[in-house]
């Protein structure tokens, strides 16, 4: 269906998730035969660390890591949490901090410590000029109020799963430099992405899965995989009358040049 010399790279891959176990390296021969060369790992935390590096090691240059702190883990326990993100960031070896961010959807019982944690990693990352992979749900304007707050501290990242309007996009480029992600929710029918991605310029965009979460069409209500990065594309040319290839060479160029990959 896709051409093999077209090729992508999933930006944002859980390849080391409870998901994959049993049948990984059968899922990355499937990745690599749909055209995808790197996938990256975003961390999550301390606990899925050993895992996430087992599958880095492995993989090898195939899947480079972000390490951060993500979130919906950051409870009672948050400072031992952080510290050991900032730790291993200090450390080297990752080519972006994440996934980190703000999420207000499953629960805001520690939001004010969501926060904290946003802001400190967003300054790591400037300090170590390295970019950032950002999770927003349901906290857009707490996210704005961090971002705020950074003044000329200001690492480049992307925007994983952008779900925002035309309007908060284009506030975010007043911010820095940005990218937005984009995966699988593209292809969900009455997804409003579906009308902005429409209007943000190609080179402002990446692509992604956010596997095994959130499986593009026609494979809705199964684990997704890497190798789904074609139907999203495809999705993506669609909306925004582009050839394939277009947006294949487009969205890696975006994503070697982001990630420094």
């Amino acid at each position: 269906m896709f051409k093999e010399m077209i090729q992508f790279i999933d930006t944002h891959a859980h390849l080391y998730d409870e998901a994959f176990d049993g049948d990984l390296d059968e899922v990355v021969g499937k990745i690599k035969g749909a055209g995808v060369v790197k996938c990256i790992l975003p961390a999550i935390d301390s606990a899925s660390f050993a895992r996430q590096q087992e599958v880095a090691a492995k993989y090898g240059d195939f899947t480079p890591q972000a390490m951060g702190l993500h979130p919906t883990s950051i409870g009672e326990n948050w400072r031992d949490e952080l510290d050991f993100a900032v730790a291993e960031i200090e450390k080297g070896g990752y080519i972006a901090v994440g996934e980190i961010g703000i999420d207000g959807y499953w629960s805001r019982d520690f939001i004010e410590q969501q926060k904290e944690a946003f802001r400190v990693q967003m300054e790591l990352a400037y300090k170590k000029d390295l970019p950032v992979n950002i999770h927003v749900r349901e906290a857009t304007d707490e996210v704005f109020q961090v971002l705020d707050s950074l003044g000329g501290s200001m690492p480049r990242g992307v925007f994983h799963a952008f779900s925002g309007s035309i309007e908060t996009y284009r506030e975010l480029q007043k911010l820095g430099d940005w990218y937005v992600g984009i995966g699988g929710v593209l292809t969900y029918k009455k997804a409003s992405i579906a009308e902005t991605v429409k209007e943000i310029p190609l080179d402002r965009i990446i692509l992604e899965t956010d596997s095994p979460y959130l499986t593009p069409v026609p494979f809705r209500g199964k684990r997704n995989e890497s190798a789904y990065i074609p139907h999203i594309a495809a999705r993506l040319a669609e909306l925004t009358g582009k050839e394939m290839e277009e947006i294949a060479e487009c969205t890696t160029s975006n994503a070697e040049k982001l990630f420094r990959i």
